[in-house]
């Protein structure tokens, strides 16, 4: 009898845990994501919540009241290719005009497995603003944790924003990528973060598929972050070593950067260009199924 109690404590135990995986009660998220508890507190102490759903219809049917809409193209721009991240200018006059000041405490939410939140943290990571979070779980979460919903624009005062120079310490470009084929360095990753369909249409020589939703729970949230190190230790890759993370457009990309960044990983980059802009080059490689050797690149950037 007494063994048969310790086993159901046992079972108990870890599913209390697995509960507080996806409850947002202490489930050891880190920094930069926070569960929609929280953020609700954290709003009523005065950070500001940015609806980051994609479609502007989509804010305009339904959004957390008070939050204010940053859409992905309001951050990215069309040059070189797709979704690539804008200048500096651009992105202080975003800011202003969505009442964010140097000093702000930022959250963030979507309604797109944080796709378009993780995109948005790292834009304003890069240009120097490091007092920002993502919530766990998006619209949804917040929604089940009590916020209110609905249509009404709240009156946004403009700020004064200075953000700092572009930080490539987070930003991989094209020339990193060839160079990291051309001289391999073991302790740099290429990891490929789209669906095992697109992987296996065609992918950059070297990159591991590591598709950007197993950072998240199946209701959207964000595993812990000692799920998402055994994650990618299990492919090979330390806390130390460097990671470049793409996909097609860098927008999926962002999310797994952002569950990285956050979980420790410092040597983090995304590629901003992506498949996009790989695929684009006639002259660069294109990695087929196993079986199937490297062919320089016909694709064209439709």
């Amino acid at each position: 009898m007494r063994k048969l109690l310790i086993v159901l404590s046992l079972i108990l135990t870890l599913s209390l845990a697995l509960v507080g995986c996806t409850t947002g009660v202490d489930n050891n998220l880190g920094e930069c994501i926070i569960t929609a508890e929280n953020a609700l507190s954290e709003v009523e102490n005065g950070a500001i919540l940015i609806d980051a759903q994609n479609n502007p219809d989509a804010y305009a049917e339904k959004h957390v009241l008070n939050s204010v809409s940053i859409t992905r193209g309001m951050i990215t721009t069309y040059e070189p290719v797709l979704n690539s991240i804008i200048g500096k200018d651009a992105f202080e006059e975003v800011m202003m005009n969505t009442g964010i000041a140097n000093d702000s405490m930022v959250i963030i939410y979507d309604n797109n497995k944080t796709m378009d939140s993780g995109r948005l943290f790292w834009t304003m990571l890069v240009y120097g603003h490091e007092n920002v979070k993502v919530v766990s779980g998006g619209l949804e979460a917040l929604i089940n944790a009590g916020a209110v919903v609905g249509t009404e624009i709240p009156v946004v005062n403009q700020t004064d924003y200075t953000a700092t120079e572009l930080n490539t310490k987070y930003l991989a470009t094209i020339d990193d990528v060839i160079n990291q084929l051309n001289y391999p360095d073991a302790k740099t990753h290429l990891i490929d973060v789209r669906s095992q369909e697109e992987y296996d249409a065609g992918t950059i020589p070297s990159s591991i598929l590591i598709p950007f939703d197993k950072n998240l729970f199946y209701d959207g949230t964000f595993k812990p972050m000692q799920q998402i190190s055994i994650l990618y230790k299990e492919k090979g890759i330390d806390k130390d070593d460097t990671v470049i993370m793409f996909c097609k457009s860098s927008v999926r990309g962002a999310q797994t950067f952002l569950a990285m960044f956050n979980a420790g990983y410092e040597n983090v980059k995304l590629y901003d260009g992506a498949y996009l802009e790989w695929s684009s080059d006639n002259a660069l490689p294109i990695q087929m199924p196993e079986g199937t050797p490297v062919i320089s690149n016909q694709q064209d950037n439709s």
